[in-house]
């Protein structure tokens, strides 16, 4: 049947001579693969080629078949068009990060239509927002995705619970028992992180940038351990050497 939805562009990968198999986030159907004839011919109409890059937001009409393996796109056509993420490194980054986490963190098929509105519009802040918001961006997401998926971390920091035990996912009395660790003021940042109520709160929380990597490493970690399927996120290292 057809199907109009919107989409997240997880990743596109090369089919044929000139085709593409694109997986989506997509808000009705969860993350779908669809292939693409034709994608990359240089008569392909409105470049599909670029559309189908990670992190583009589009509006897509689908032939959706339940339990196909690889779907069909009849139209498609840009959700939101961005205006500086494309053309700068460290916003382009930190999206490809977001693209990937995403694609590794989620369940094909499954329908997550809270996180896909607010991964929907996380990317247009991501475009929008002033250079000061973005650096806390990665961490930002990878938090509020890991809450709308279940995977919480309990209690607050406070001078009784200055700890983060990672096995428990919780702010504890006494130093975890095994790596990796965080010192208190890591820990402090991290609570104030997970209290964000807008996301332009995320330039007062001042972090440098080794500070951030433990962090992230911190987070990352959590969620190998509690998603038992997160694969390695090969972005990771170009958005370090950005975010130095």
């Amino acid at each position: 049947m057809l199907e109009n939805t919107r989409a997240i562009v997880l990743r596109s990968v090369k089919y044929g001579d000139s085709g593409l198999i694109s997986t989506l986030f997509t808000e009705k159907q969860g993350v779908q693969a669809y292939i693409v004839q034709g994608a990359r011919s240089s008569r392909a109409k409105s470049n599909k080629a670029a559309m189908l890059q990670p992190a583009t937001l589009l509006d897509i009409v689908v032939y959706h078949k339940p339990n196909s393996g690889l779907q069909h796109i009849r139209e498609m056509q840009y959700g939101y068009l961005y205006i500086q993420l494309q053309e700068d490194i460290v916003r382009n980054s930190i999206a490809l990060f977001s693209a990937e986490l995403l694609l590794r963190l989620l369940p094909e098929h499954a329908q997550q239509q809270e996180l896909f509105r607010f991964a929907f519009k996380y990317f247009q802040w991501l475009d929008q927002l002033d250079i000061e918001t973005v650096a806390n961006f990665p961490l930002y997401f990878i938090i509020q995705c890991s809450h709308l998926l279940g995977y919480e971390i309990s209690g607050s920091y406070s001078t009784n619970t200055p700890y983060l035990n990672l096995q428990d996912g919780a702010f504890a009395a006494v130093p975890p028992s095994a790596p990796p660790y965080l010192d208190i003021e890591e820990a402090k940042a991290l609570n104030a992180l997970l209290n964000i109520e807008e996301i332009k709160q995320l330039k007062n929380i001042a972090l440098n940038a080794a500070m951030r990597n433990r962090l992230l490493d911190w987070y990352i970690e959590f969620l190998h351990r509690h998603t038992q399927h997160l694969s390695s996120i090969k972005s990771l290292a170009v958005l370090r050497a950005i975010l130095h």
